[in-house]
């Protein structure tokens, strides 16, 4: 079994903020020159023979600091690391995560004002479908986000944990309760975002100790309204990028929660990653800081990845709900 999401719409170019209404076609965006790999490494069945993994759904993948690369399932062993040459280190996570699943509530029960999505629990639900996103911050420590139990676990590289966000099993509004919480980023100075977003649409932020600091946004299409903040990044000015699937755009502010801009027509976009030389991988299209188009992956359903993360040295690792990683890498 296995989490229904909302449809992913396919992901077009982005006009920088400079040039709004400003729109290029899917045929003007070049192709970057990454090779796709198979990856991981097949597991060996008992015959001795190549298997294949079984992830169900891949909500997201980060990488490390030494490297390794961390796959964040809907599955058993939800959490499991890989070295960047596909071999299976560990796994990790049966029995954390809630077993509700987020579903997008049919259409002709939408209005502007609510959301467009609840959760289902119990018997409905599935292993580990709270699966959402996996993050790693400067200090090598790693962050799951658990959407429909409504909670964020900080835990340190060795997986011992270290600091929650949010009330386990409780959806609020509060300074500490979400509703489906979707994503976390990490500011220059530590700081954590995290994006609110299934349930409310909001940005929360909080101190690096887990103090609440303040919040913006509210449900609409407006500067600073979101449809859905699905992903979260910062750049190294602080600045906040997050991904407005719903509304097929990418909005930017300030670390008070100001709004700057926004990249309109990027499509329902979901994942966002930064990349060390400050551009931003949204989804399989490479974007600069200003929000124009450098170019995209080719690769069966790189526009419709959940998730994103990217190398030091620059490889592309998409996170597939079809239940599959593809890792792209530079030539």
């Amino acid at each position: 079994m296995c989490v229904l999401v909302a449809a992913v719409f396919l992901a077009g170019a982005v006009p920088g903020p400079r040039a709004a209404g400003r729109q290029a076609s899917d045929a003007n965006v070049p192709s970057l020159p990454y090779r796709l790999l198979d990856w991981p490494t097949p597991p060996t069945a008992a015959a001795g023979v190549p298997g294949a993994w079984n992830f169900i759904q891949v909500a997201s993948v980060a990488v490390t600091l030494r490297g390794t690369v961390l796959v964040f399932h809907r599955g058993a062993h939800p959490l499991m690391e890989f070295d960047s040459g596909g071999r299976l280190l560990r796994s990790w996570g049966d029995g954390l995560f809630s077993e509700g699943k987020v579903a997008a509530i049919p259409q002709a029960h939408w209005t502007d004002d609510t959301s467009h999505y609840s959760a289902v629990y119990g018997p409905a639900g599935c292993a580990s479908c709270g699966v959402h996103s996996v993050r790693v911050d400067p200090q090598g420590n790693i962050w799951l986000v658990d959407a429909p139990g409504h909670v964020i676990y900080k835990l340190s590289p060795e997986l011992k944990e270290l600091m929650r966000l949010g009330t386990k099993g409780t959806p609020g509004s509060g300074r500490n309760t979400f509703n489906l919480p979707t994503d976390v980023a990490f500011a220059p100075n530590g700081d954590v975002y995290v994006t609110d977003g299934y349930g409310n649409a909001r940005v929360v932020k909080y101190s690096r100790d887990g103090a609440y600091l303040l919040e913006w946004g509210r449900r609409g299409k407006g500067p600073g309204e979101f449809g859905l903040p699905h992903n979260v990044v910062t750049d190294r000015e602080g600045r906040v990028y997050v991904s407005d699937r719903d509304n097929q755009r990418i909005q930017v502010f300030d670390s008070k929660g100001t709004f700057l801009t926004q990249w309109v027509g990027t499509g329902g976009v979901s994942g966002l990653a930064m990349t060390k030389d400050q551009h931003i991988w949204a989804g399989g299209v490479l974007r600069d800081l200003e929000g124009k188009v450098l170019g995209r992956l080719l690769g069966p359903g790189v526009a419709g990845g959940h998730g994103v993360a990217v190398s030091e040295s620059g490889d592309v690792y998409i996170a597939q709900l079809s239940g599959v990683v593809q890792k792209f890498v530079k030539p």
